[in-house]
C-alpha cells in the first residue's frame, strides 16, 4: 500500500479505511478526552439514576473532571426549596452514578438552586402575544370588506394553533 499525506489529518494514514479516532474533529476529540461522554451519558440516564421524584426538581448542569487541584465534580441545578431533599440523597446519587459507569467517576456533587423562571417567561411571552393579537384584531375590525375580514380572522386562527 502507498502512504499518503492527508491534509485534514494530523498523522500520516494508510490509504483506505481510517480509524474512528482520526475521523473526529479536533474539538470533539478534546471533549471526549476530558471525559465528555460521562456528562452526556449522565444526561441521558438522569431519570434512571435519581428516580422520578428528584428528576422533577433537578438536572445536571456540568461535569468537571478531576485534576491535580480538585476532584471530579458534577454540578446539579435544583429548584428552590428542594435542596434539602437532594442533600439527603447525595451519597445515594454518587453511588448510583459510580455503579452505572462501573468505576469511581464522581467524588463530589455541587448544588445550585434556581427559581422556576421558565414558567414566568412563558407567561410574560403569552401576555405579549395576546397584546399583538388584540392590536391586529382592532385593525381587522377596521376593514370594511367582509370577505377580507373573514379570511384574516381565519389566518389568525391558523397562527394561534401553531
Amino acid at each position: 500500500m502507498q502512504f499518503k499525506n492527508n491534509s485534514k489529518q494530523r498523522f500520516r494514514s494508510i490509504q483506505g479505511l481510517r480509524s474512528f479516532k482520526d475521523t473526529l474533529p479536533k474539538n470533539i476529540k478534546k471533549v471526549i478526552s476530558k471525559k465528555g461522554h460521562i456528562y452526556s451519558e449522565t444526561l441521558n440516564n438522569w431519570k434512571y439514576i435519581v428516580g422520578n421524584n428528584l428528576f422533577q426538581v433537578c438536572y445536571p448542569k456540568s461535569f468537571k473532571n478531576s485534576n491535580r487541584f480538585g476532584v471530579s465534580t458534577l454540578l446539579i441545578m435544583v429548584k428552590r426549596g428542594h435542596e434539602v431533599d437532594l442533600e439527603y440523597s447525595k451519597k445515594e446519587i454518587i453511588d448510583r452514578l459510580n455503579s452505572f459507569f462501573g468505576y469511581s467517576v464522581i467524588k463530589k456533587l455541587r448544588f445550585t438552586s434556581f427559581d422556576n423562571e421558565v414558567n414566568l417567561k412563558s407567561k410574560i411571552y403569552a401576555q405579549e402575544n395576546n397584546v399583538t393579537n388584540n392590536k391586529y384584531r382592532k385593525k381587522i375590525n377596521g376593514v370594511t370588506n367582509t370577505k377580507i375580514k373573514k379570511s384574516l380572522i381565519k389566518l389568525i386562527r391558523v397562527f394561534k394553533e401553531k
